[in-house]
């Protein structure tokens, strides 16, 4: 007993650390030497105990004998089972790189790997170009002119946008663009979208999935040469087209089609070509681009380039007055003015250097856009969403402190400071996420996984934070017109669940559908190694992956196990008294994740493609993990203030009990009920150990946001802030810069009323505390501005009938 005892011991302690498998042998194998000398046990005990542990021991660890026992038998089953991994796929797997998801995924993520990030911060140059060009470009906007009036940005806006470098954020400076880093993209998006997201959508356009990203990274040096100075100057508008009626989140199966043919161009004959049939919609700055990005299936019957007569996905470059083009009408996207509409092609032939990289590129358009399509993820619907967040705390804080209700301003209610909480965490956390994964991006990353999870984050947090923006407004929201600077908000939410991979496909078939195979270590290589035509190599590979993939199961068994139990308080990790605590829960949920992940593809094996209930909670729970990495790195990066430690806290509870209740939803729902019984066993062997953030926790988070102070400036920081009395959101600060201060002379008119020297309240006070000398007349004027204030600031928009009126003709 006591040898098993032993034995056991050194199992937990070998999966616990990680140790391989031949140091494993070695200390059982010093282990049962040791016994042998001490235990005083008969030498027929002790042989059959060697006899034991060398049947196991020596297959384990000699690989010819390891191969032909179990690794091959194993490999001829799984080349079976596993399904052929199509050309897209492939292509969508060897897009991007492998990020900060692949130490989540780890089960033991190395936080130093986290800390030596640097902090995201601006240069001289793109601080001034934000504090100029665009603080002067904000400054033009009125969104509702442009929303309900002119449909469009108006004439000079646009002219100012081209003049100053807007749309050439990302096109190198020698080509004339401004060649900005991607947290200022980020930066320049959120402070415009905070103004009007109808000029924010138009701004970030270019600069993310389109011609200029497409040509700086692939293009040939004629087509640099040539387009990249006519965009940054904006004598081109680009558009990219890759949508289509019958092809939306399944864009591999455009039917747009392209033919490798003969043909006439700009006046030559006999010119080798693409003759282009397509029909696209939804396209952003189509009614207005010059020049068209289109995405088809290139087809060369004839063999002019190759033997191969289906090339694949192509993309090419099309100016829009090219015969056979038709730049449609617009469509209306949500009451929102940014330019978007359909395009379309019937016999359009195009000479063959008009595909984006040349013929080295024909067929590999899909490659191409998974490559680029991180700038639209991370960047620019991220930064609109922060906007909405970074909005709502300040604007929203703002108006329930203003606002009274009972004689008591409306955030100080329970049920108003919950949702305010929510606002102001949400914040922290879109803040956090949108620019930790920038920082990627400058270091030259292309984190495909990452940039997934924070757009379907970033804009299921904003959905969430704008809902709560409206219920604290009410009827104030509700009302549109040009006193009203949420309600367009409200409206672009579908616009950004929507677009650059629609949320419901992102969260349950690209997260961890390819993070799992990209980000795991050791499933990639099994899947390689399957696939792999030279058999006897292919063996040798799946071998070494496939049985350390067998002990990383067992440590994350019992490091999951003894984390449940321990809390994993003796986990050692960065961070202070703290921070620590959160530190080490994710170490824990990281454990259990990487668990689950396996579990679920050892049981639903291929199936769990299409178990996308499984595979979206499994997406969440990744997903917090990240946010929770993220709000740690942000609150560090910003110096650790004490006063926003509560931020942090809400952020984190929050996110781990996301993450639990992903685990718990997977472990209820696996086929097999046992297993998940017994993984919920592991995990979470003593109780659900995390809570939504308490109320306590919130009403100190909600406070943070009902009046100015520098964690609310950290919170809103990049936003474009007024205090015009005139200006939708100005009005607002405008009007609680003077409520608080007349603080003072309202808490002497309550005590008053308190004391029966007063016998009414609120505003009708005013009057009868000046008559008995309560207050000055100097108080009184400056609380009747403040009540004009507030009134100013809570009105709502009013309309004849005849605005309303449609002249017919």
């Amino acid at each position: 007993m006591m040898w098993i005892g032993i034995f056991i011991f050194i199992i937990l302690v070998s999966a616990y650390f990680r140790l391989s498998l031949l140091a494993s042998s070695l200390l059982l194998a010093a282990a049962l030497l040791g016994y042998q000398m001490h235990s005083g046990a008969d030498a027929s005990q002790i042989a059959l105990l060697w006899i034991i542990y060398a049947a196991i021991i020596i297959p384990l660890n000699f690989k010819p004998v390891r191969l032909n026992l179990f690794s091959r038998p194993i490999y001829k089953v799984m080349k079976k089972l596993m399904p052929t991994i199509s050309q897209t796929e492939q292509e969508a797997l060897d897009a991007g790189d492998v990020w900060w998801e692949a130490e989540l995924f780890s089960g033991k993520p190395d936080f130093e790997f986290l800390q030596k990030l640097p902090k995201p911060t601006l240069t001289e140059e793109e601080q001034a170009f934000i504090d100029g060009p665009v603080e002067e470009f904000c400054k033009m906007l009125d969104d509702w002119q442009i929303t309900h009036i002119d449909y469009d940005l108006s004439p000079e806006a646009w002219q100012f946008a081209k003049d100053n470098g807007f749309f050439s954020l990302i096109i190198p400076k020698q080509y004339g663009g401004l060649d900005y880093s991607a947290y200022c993209h980020s930066q320049v998006v959120m402070k415009i979208g905070s103004r009007s997201g109808s000029a924010g959508v138009t701004v970030m356009v270019p600069n993310s999935l389109g011609p200029g990203k497409l040509l700086t990274t692939y293009g040939t040096k004629e087509q640099k040469d040539y387009y990249l100075p006519r965009l940054a100057k904006g004598i081109e508008i680009p558009c990219f087209a890759l949508t289509g009626p019958d092809a939306g989140s399944d864009a591999g199966a455009m039917p747009d089609a392209g033919v490798v043919c003969y043909g006439s161009y700009d006046g030559k004959d006999d010119v080798l070509g693409i003759r282009l049939n397509f029909s696209k919609r939804y396209i952003t700055l189509a009614p207005v681009a010059t020049l068209l990005g289109i995405a088809f299936r290139l087809s060369d019957p004839d063999h002019l380039l190759s033997d191969e007569e289906d090339r694949g996905i192509t993309l090419a470059l099309i100016k829009s007055d090219t015969e056979g083009v038709e730049i449609g009408q617009r469509h209306f996207p949500a009451n929102h003015a940014f330019m978007n509409g359909p395009v379309r092609g019937k016999d359009v032939f195009i000479p063959l250097d008009a595909v984006i990289g040349g013929v080295d590129y024909v067929g590999k358009g899909w490659m191409m856009l998974m490559e680029c399509l991180g700038d639209g993820r991370a960047i620019s619907l991220p930064a609109l969403g922060t906007a909405a967040g970074k909005m709502g705390a300040k604007y929203t804080g703002a108006y329930a402190r203003i606002r009274q209700q009972f004689h008591t301003p409306i955030g100080y209610f329970e049920g108003v400071e919950e949702a305010l909480a929510e606002i102001a965490g949400q914040a922290y956390a879109m803040d956090a996420a949108r620019s930790l994964v920038s920082v990627a991006l400058d270091g030259g990353k292309v984190p495909s996984v990452i940039s997934a999870i924070v757009k379907y984050q970033v804009m299921e947090r904003m959905r969430d934070t704008i809902n709560h923006e409206m219920d604290v407004h009410g009827g104030h929201a509700i009302c549109m017109g040009p006193h009203n600077y949420l309600g367009r908000a409200y409206q672009l939410i579908p616009v950004g669940i929507t677009v650059e991979g629609a949320n419901i496909l992102t969260r349950t078939m690209i997260v961890f559908g390819q993070g799992a195979m990209r980000s795991h270590p050791f499933l990639l290589k099994e899947v390689k190694a399957v696939h792999n035509e030279d058999e006897k190599q292919g063996v040798k590979d799946f071998d070494n992956a496939f049985f350390a993939h067998m002990g990383f199961i067992i440590s994350n068994v019992v490091r999951s196990f003894w984390f449940g139990l321990s809390f994993a308080k003796f986990v050692s990790t960065p961070g202070d008294s703290d921070t620590r605590r959160y530190y080490q829960q994710l170490v824990k949920m990281s454990s259990a994740f990487a668990l689950l992940a396996d579990i679920c593809v050892g049981v639903l094996g291929g199936s769990l493609k299409r178990r996308e209930k499984i595979s979206g909670r499994l997406a969440d729970a990744l997903a917090n993990m990240y946010i929770m990495s993220a709000a740690l790195k942000h609150y560090e990066n910003q110096g650790s203030h004490k006063e926003d430690l509560v931020l942090l806290k809400w952020v984190c509870e929050d996110s781990l009990y996301n993450i639990q209740m992903s685990m718990k939803g997977i472990v209820k729902n696996l086929p097999v009920p046992f297993i998940g019984a017994l993984c919920n066993f592991i995990i979470f062997p003593l109780t659900k150990p995390y809570q939504r953030p308490s109320d306590k926790l919130g009403h100190k988070v909600a406070r943070t946001i009902l009046s100015p102070g520098e964690t609310l400036d950290r919170l809103s920081a990049g936003i474009f802030n007024s205090d015009d009395k005139n200006d939708a959101s100005g009005r607002i600060t405008h009007a609680l810069n003077l409520v608080l201060k007349t603080d003072e002379l309202q808490r002497k008119l309550r005590d008053a009323y308190k004391q029966g020297k007063l016998e009414n309240r609120g505003r009708d006070a005013y009057p009868e505390a000046k008559e008995k000398n309560i207050i000055t007349e100097v108080e009184y004027d400056q609380l009747m501005e403040a009540e004009a204030a507030i009134q100013n600031a809570i009105k709502v928009d009013e309309f004849s009938f005849s605005d309303w009126k449609v002249e017919t003709p």
